[in-house]
């Protein structure tokens, strides 16, 4: 194989491995970072989640991409248990930005 292939091949993947995925992580970590550093502003409790238990809710995590659609079950210290169509799940309400009443 001559060089051209080579780095046709490995130069998209070594772009990847050790340029891009580590940049995500560093900000996600400046995300989190930035909101445990945040003074004055309240953090999501558990009182106003529960509120919401046993309503159809849309849980979004925003910058890390999820977004949880189902029913509220519980909520236990820092974990929200979802019911959804593919099964429950478990959400930490650290993360939470949003929360939607369907």
């Amino acid at each position: 194989m001559n060089s051209s292939t080579w780095i046709t091949i490995y130069m998209p993947l070594f772009m990847l491995f050790f340029i891009i995925i580590p940049q995500k992580r560093e900000m996600e970590k400046g995300v989190l970072l930035k909101i445990k550093k945040r003074k004055g502003v309240a953090a999501m409790t558990n009182e106003v989640i529960k509120k919401y238990i046993g309503k159809n809710c849309k849980i979004s995590t925003g910058s890390f991409g999820t977004n949880v659609v189902g029913k509220i079950i519980d909520v236990n210290e820092n974990w929200i248990e979802v019911e959804t169509k593919k099964g429950k799940e478990l959400i930490n309400a650290d993360f939470i930005q949003n929360v939607k009443v369907n």
